[in-house]
């Protein structure tokens, strides 16, 4: 199972940095219909957005657009990994019986 999780994890960090930079920068559905409509002025983000720690889908401070991408592919990969891992292994403690 250890090797089975592990090359998992190699395979969504390089899809998820190797990937992420070629993705469409294409806006999606919903705002295409606020800029066809013209009311995508009228929009401010929430304000968890300006407090995210990657902002736009790419790492802050890094010049690259594609290079900024997959960093932050990669480090959202790790983190969703980590959480995932923290819960699974937070559900899987069992209590003693004593």
């Amino acid at each position: 199972m250890r090797l089975f999780v592990i090359l998992a994890l190699a395979v969504a960090i390089g899809l998820g940095t190797a990937i992420s930079p070629f993705a469409s920068s294409s806006p999606d559905g919903l705002e295409k219909v606020a800029t066809d409509k013209a009311f995508i002025e009228d929009g401010r983000p929430h304000s968890l957005q300006d407090d995210s720690p990657l902002p736009d889908y790419a790492f802050p401070g890094v010049e690259n657009e594609r290079v900024a991408t997959g960093l932050a592919g990669f480090v959202g990969t790790l983190a969703v990994f980590g959480l995932g891992y923290g819960v699974a292994m937070v559900a899987r403690r069992r209590p003693t019986v004593a």
